[in-house]
């Protein structure tokens, strides 16, 4: 088959023939027919993410397809059916403190760097071999749509931290990082999931019109300043009563000190949920103050990724008609030009846009 190529970090993609992928027992070989490109994916390539990747290798985030094969244990897939790749591998040996890989992306500690030895290769590729659990049923979709469903796998991120934290309609959230890739899919599915108003701060003027524009008064923007003490009353000032939840994604790049000032809009007893990268490239410590998280009853509370029933959820969402993929522009790429792909997500992708690989 082929398939797009990581030999080396700072190198281009080489597109090339790999071997096909050979089925085992409790995995699934999927045709791909898209796979989404992140825009931050040339940061991972060139190495500056310093992503645990065991080169080479065919790299990719999930993607679409239709099942090829499936192994002896698979119960109700059939080869044909349409599936969300689910690129979140848990290992099956531990189920409370199960290690995780991101398949062709990066690894979470030693067990995640073993989990990715065996399911090695992403969605860059004309087939991929995934776990029977990660090929989750879409229903039957149209072929043309197959890149618009990519976005489940950006959507997924902030859903993940809204079950995490077990948000509720009516509720408030505030977004850290609303004007960023995530953090715009948070406020789409925080309002899909009956949020009753979404604070979304952010410098990004033109972004923050957008929101706006696009959900109406249950956005409520705020145009950060970089004071600290000023931009925490205007965004508890903005919301419309008391903030019960904040979920930050910003990404590495942001300082620590944006994510402080978000976090401590939110109410007594109310929740945190830390999703972004701030922190990953080095810089200084984030810290709460001890007092504060103590007499005000607040949960704190990581999240990478989603847990594994929120698939299918998100998927119900949708279908619903609740969550509305057509908020997100697609940009097609074919597998010879991924490249141009990886180039195009830096430079032109964003909120609510998908540039997508169909191999």
């Amino acid at each position: 088959m082929k398939a797009a190529v990581l030999k080396a970090f700072g190198s281009p993609l080489a597109v090339e023939a790999v071997a096909d992928p050979v089925i085992g027992t409790g995995e699934v070989i999927v045709d791909v027919v898209a796979a989404g490109v992140l825009p931050y994916t040339d940061e991972v390539f060139s190495g500056k993410r310093a992503y645990r990747l065991d080169l080479p290798v065919v790299p990719g985030v999930g993607g679409i397809g239709r099942v090829r094969a499936v192994g002896p244990d698979s119960t109700r897939l059939a080869v044909g059916d349409w599936v969300l790749c689910d690129p979140t591998v848990r290992s099956r040996d531990d189920a409370l403190t199960p290690d995780i890989a991101l398949q062709g992306w990066t690894a979470r500690g030693d067990g995640g760097w073993r989990l990715q030895k065996h399911f090695h290769h992403g969605s860059f590729a004309e087939r991929t071999l995934v776990p029977t659990e990660n090929a989750v049923p879409l229903g039957p979709i149209d072929p043309a749509d197959a890149g618009l469903w990519c976005a489940l796998s950006i959507l997924l991120v902030p859903y993940g931290g809204l079950l995490a934290a077990e948000f509720q309609a009516g509720e408030t959230l505030l977004v850290s990082g609303a004007t960023g890739n995530f953090g715009s899919a948070a406020v789409a599915v925080a309002l899909a999931m009956g949020a009753g108003c979404v604070v979304a701060p952010g410098r990004n003027e033109k972004m923050l019109d957008e929101l706006s524009r696009r959900f109406g008064p249950r956005v409520r923007t705020v145009r950060l300043t970089g004071d600290a003490d000023d931009d925490r009353e205007r965004m508890m000032r903005t919301a419309p009563g008391a903030i019960d939840c904040v979920l930050d994604l910003l990404p590495p790049s942001a300082g620590t000190e944006p994510v402080r000032t978000a976090a401590m809009t939110v109410r007594e007893f109310g929740r945190v949920v830390l999703m972004g990268g701030v922190g990953m490239a080095g810089g200084a410590d984030f810290g709460l103050p001890y007092p504060w998280i103590m007499r005000n009853g607040i949960t704190i509370r990581g999240q990478w990724m989603c847990s594994r029933d929120a698939v299918p959820r998100l998927i119900a969402l949708v279908r619903s008609g609740q969550l509305d993929l057509t908020a997100f522009d697609v940009t097609d790429f074919g597998l010879d030009d991924a490249n141009e792909a990886v180039a195009h997500a830096a430079a032109e992708g964003g909120p609510f846009k998908v540039t997508v690989i169909r191999p």
